[in-house]
Formats: structure tokens, sequence, C-alpha cells
């Protein structure tokens, strides 16, 4: 086992020294176990100790990466922080609102276990995302298991990390190109961290899958027209600014687009959007029927008509015009007008 930890820990100052080759894969290869190889990983911020598949089974912590045949496993060696956390709860809240609008679901499902497995050994190989994204989860297997494999599954639409401590680009980037995945984001918060790599600036930078390999791109595809800038933006807010609202509507409706449905199609905002017309309907009758009653004469409260209950604007809002109308033309009173209203007219 100490021979597995200080393998390890070479790989990692050979990388370092610029003496690893680069990354070769052939456009559209089938994933395969040890691609790409341990001579071409490292793993910054993160400790390398002994591990056997039964131990990563039985262990309920995070797993950076795992290698059931060289038998080794990369933890993080920093605890998580919430300068690492928030960008990823905020996310869900910017993916919902686009969801919203585009009128069906999407669904970031989690740090599920990447897994690749060779079918002549079944020897593992694992990387844990920080979060995964799905456009069309009514495709996904219920209640479905709790890791995806690499050639037999359907990988996420986005995976995204948040470097904080750690550096993907030289382990997890490399292994999600070599896998084919087809859209990565690497997310580095404003928030400094002593602990954070040399070099790596503030911003999000997203990788399309191009013929087998990454190519950096100011926008996401998945999202058409969200610009990397935008979505940094966004995972760094508290509270959804009116700009970055403005622009999560702005990609729902492209989306919503380009597959048929929109706003209307989604439960929460179709009953909303039938409240506002309700509301807007009650103005246009209250209007008219306060216009009546103050003609001849009769008081009409100055909050006419915020000042119904729920039921009382129900029923004005089921009213027709006629009715208000006749009803505010019969009535001796205001009370006695909404008294009217409620037991079905005049």
């Amino acid at each position: 086992m100490q021979e597995l930890r200080a393998k390890g820990l070479a790989l990692a100052e050979e990388r370092a020294s610029g003496t690893a080759p680069a990354v070769r894969r052939r456009a559209g290869a089938k994933p395969k176990y040890g691609e790409p190889p341990l001579s071409e990983l490292e793993f910054y911020g993160c400790d390398i100790r002994p591990m056997t598949l039964a131990e990563y089974e039985a262990y309920e912590g995070r797993i950076e990466f795992f290698d059931s045949r060289a038998g080794i496993a990369c933890l993080v060696r920093e605890p998580m922080s919430l300068v690492h956390e928030d960008p990823l709860g905020m996310l869900g809240r910017l993916v919902e609102r686009i969801a919203l609008v585009r009128g069906s679901a999407i669904v970031c499902r989690g740090a599920p276990s990447l897994r690749i497995v060779d079918p002549a050994s079944g020897a593992l190989r694992a990387i844990q995302p920080d979060q995964t994204v799905y456009l069309h989860p009514e495709s996904l297997e219920e209640p479905g298991p709790l890791y995806w494999t690499a050639g037999e599954d359907s990988p996420p639409d986005v995976v995204v990390e948040v470097d904080n401590t750690t550096d993907v680009r030289g382990n997890r980037l490399k292994l999600y190109e070599a896998w084919g995945f087809p859209e990565v984001w690497v997310e580095i918060p404003d928030v400094y961290m002593p602990s954070r790599r040399r070099g790596l600036k503030p911003g999000l930078r997203i990788h399309l899958l191009e013929e087998g390999r990454y190519v950096e791109s100011e926008a996401s595809r998945a999202f058409p027209g969200w610009r990397a800038k935008e979505i940094h933006r966004g995972l760094g807010e508290r509270v959804i600014s009116e700009r970055t609202s403005a622009i999560l509507s702005r990609v729902g409706r492209v989306l919503g687009e380009r597959e048929g449905t929109g706003p209307e199609d989604d439960p929460l905002l179709r009953a909303q959007r039938a409240e506002g017309r309700a509301a807007g309907r009650v103005e246009g009758l209250a209007a008219a029927a306060g216009s009546l009653l103050r003609r001849r004469g009769v008081s009409v409260p100055a909050d006419f008509p915020a000042g119904l209950t729920a039921r009382q604007f129900d029923v004005l809002a089921a009213a027709s015009a006629e009715e208000v109308v006749l009803t505010a033309s019969a009535a001796g009173s205001f009370g006695d007008f909404v008294a009217r209203l409620e037991s079905g007219g005049a």
C-alpha cells in the first residue's frame, strides 16, 4: 500500500514537472477503462490514499477519484466551505427559473458517482462531480441508480465543477473528455481562498466537446445564449437580481421555442397567470361598479376591491359585467352590493 501511495504522489510530481504526455483520444472513440492513464493525471489540493474496491463501496464521504486497479483514492484535502457550496445551491435556483419559462422541468441531480468499468476484469474507475444537470429528466430511469456508467448511460447535459481549493484541469476535466461528456462548466468563485492554486482566476469556463476534444466557449450549448460571464455573475449572487432574472427568462424562452413549450405549460406559472388575469378582470369590474355606485350617491370604500375577502373576490371574478352593473344599480349601500353579489345577483 505504501508503494501505491508513493506512486500516486509521484504521478502528481511528474505532471507538475511537465514530463507527462498530453491527452490524446480519437474523435468518437468509445470510452475505455484506464483512459487517460494515471501518468497523465494530477490531483491538486487532494490527498492520495490506498483504497480497495470494497472500501470504496463502503466509503460514505466524497471521493474526487478512485481507481480499483491501482488501489488508490483521491480525497479533497480541505473541508467543504460555503464558498464552494453556495454557487451550487444558486445553480439550482437559476436553472429552476429557466425551467419555469421553458415550460418543462430541468433537474440538478446532485453529485452521483460517475464511473467506467472494465468488462473483462470488473475493475472500476470513478469520479464524483459537484453537480449534474439534465434538460430532459423525464427520460431518466426512476428511481435510478446512484451512479452513471460510461458507455452504458446517456451523460448529463451539463456537469458543473467548482474549483475552490482544487484544479480539475489536470484530472476530472481530462476524464470527462475521455468519457465523452458533452459540456462541462468550471466555476472559480470570486471569494479568494489562500489554498487556491496560483493562476486560477475567478470566472466560469465552459468546455464543449468537439470531435472528442474540449474547446472553451463563451456561451453554453445546452442553454443557448447563456454566456459564461452571465452564469458566473448569477452563481455569485445571494438573491437573483433583475438583470439575471431577465437573462434566465431569455434563455428559457429560447429553449421553449426550440421545443414548442412555454410558461403556460408550467403548472405554477399557468396558475399565476390565470390569477393575474382574474385580478385584472376584477379591477375592471370594480372600477365600473364603483363609478356607478358613486353616481347614485352610494359611499364606496377607497380600497375597493382590495378590501374584499377571498370569497368575495372570487364571486366578483366569476360575475359577468351585466350582473355587476345590474347589482350596482339596485344596491342601496356598498354592503348591500356585496351581499347581493354573494347571493347571486340583484
